[in-house]
């Protein structure tokens, strides 16, 4: 599993300022698919991808671009922090005609630097899994093809629930009891992630309370006395001393589960492979827990995108490869999801047909995500994020009043939703 797919799901693509340095130029060179052709007068299309550490990633996409006979496309392997290397390129001439995005942002969308390719989907819209096509839609049209689904899960250890007559939980106030039941001297009953929850948890616990973090109409979605009273709960877990501190890797690593640290741990779909060969069938999966009367389960997910550049000299035949690659040729992006790391096709009815998605474990987390998946929503900019997780931070750790953290969380993300929303 690779840092920039924990990234994706863990911090979803906050960065710092653009970086500029040499790397850069070096990287881009003087073949930039801007003044020249390719081979037999075909357009020159380059392609950036981030770096995946999955092995036999790069050249299965280095191997789609090779049997493209419409355009020569020459695929750039991106090492380094590739959402501020691309976001720099994208305000250059020099930069990709075709390019893998978190994204795209806000600003890029505005600030025409992406093309619209609502086109590319008339006919496959409605097969794109929703929730992670919505971040990608802006003024009802579409920046980016969503290319894989990442998404977090719930692991927990059958035997040890079974042990302790525990059933596996249901609701927020059944995980939280269920993290005191299975708490031993030796084993820990839950792990959200050495700092206790708030970097990775995110706005799920507020999905699972029925709210979200923006509507679908660009206002504050967790201006509720619900989202008071969920998070306050998370607070019950680091005071019962039920959570696993201080583990040898972190949340997106499934070591501390595997290894009997913890009854149940917070991760990620990419960790499922390791634990069932550590642990057989010994285990399950669930979404996040709902609460209250009006929530329901949460899955958080996230998709890499493929975007065409605004700046490219070939648009039409940029956007001509990018549906030949992610609308049409469906063989390519299950082997993509599936063969050298374990992920979600984007398209719905990849992943129902796709045998390693089909049973068990691997057939539930599909499940979840189609019917609970949320993912973080294009008007929820950094300064809000990070306004909210260290909101959340002192909830959980420090006993501060959640009511009064979430009424600052909600003046910040008001100011900003304003500043994103003004005319241009």
């Amino acid at each position: 599993m690779s840092i920039s797919r924990r990234r994706l799901l863990g911090t979803f693509g906050a960065g710092g300022g653009l970086v500029l340095t040499g790397g850069l130029t070096t990287a881009c060179g003087s073949n930039t698919g801007r003044g020249s052709d390719g081979e037999g007068g075909k357009p020159l299309l380059e392609h950036w991808y981030h770096q995946y550490g999955e092995p036999g990633t790069e050249q299965a996409v280095k191997r789609y671009a090779e049997d493209y006979d419409q355009a020569d496309v020459q695929v750039q392997w991106r090492p380094g922090n590739y959402d501020q290397q691309t976001a720099a390129a994208l305000l250059t001439a020099s930069g990709p005609d075709v390019f893998e995005v978190n994204g795209p942002t806000l600003d890029q969308i505005r600030g025409r630097q992406v093309v619209d390719v609502t086109d590319l989907l008339s006919e496959a819209k409605d097969d794109i899994n929703p929730a992670v096509l919505a971040p990608k839609t802006y003024d009802g049209r579409i920046w980016a093809i969503p290319q894989v689904v990442d998404m977090q899960l719930l692991y927990c250890r059958t035997s040890m629930l079974k042990d302790a007559g525990v059933e596996p939980p249901r609701t927020l106030d059944a995980l939280v009891d269920a993290a005191k039941e299975l708490t031993t001297k030796d084993v820990k009953g839950l792990f959200l992630g050495n700092d206790g929850g708030p970097g990775v948890l995110g706005g799920t616990p507020l999905n699972a309370a029925g709210l979200e973090l923006i509507t679908s109409d660009g206002e504050v979605g967790f201006d509720d006395p619900a989202a008071a009273r969920t998070l306050g709960k998370l607070r019950r877990l680091y005071t019962d001393k039920s959570l696993l501190l201080g583990a040898p890797s972190d949340w997106s690593d499934p070591a501390a589960f595997t290894q009997g640290l913890t009854a149940m741990q917070w991760s990620g779909l990419w960790a499922l492979p390791q634990v069932k060969k550590a642990l057989g069938d010994d285990f399950g999966v669930l979404p996040f827990p709902k609460d209250g009367a009006h929530g329901s389960p949460a899955v958080p997910v996230g998709a890499y995108g493929a975007a065409v550049s605004a700046r490219s000299r070939h648009k039409d035949a940029a956007k001509a490869y990018v549906k030949w690659l992610w609308v049409e040729k469906t063989a390519y992006q299950e082997d993509f999801a599936l063969t050298y790391g374990f992920h979600i096709p984007a398209r719905i009815s990849l992943a129902k047909k796709a045998a390693k998605l089909r049973e068990g474990a691997a057939g539930e987390a599909v499940g979840y995500a189609t019917d609970h998946g949320h993912a973080e929503p294009l008007l929820w900019t950094p300064a809000s994020k990070v306004a909210y997780q260290d909101a959340l931070s002192r909830i959980i750790k420090s006993g501060a009043s959640p009511e009064r953290e979430l009424r600052s969380v909600v003046r910040k993300t008001r100011a900003e939703l304003r500043r994103v929303q003004k005319k241009r």
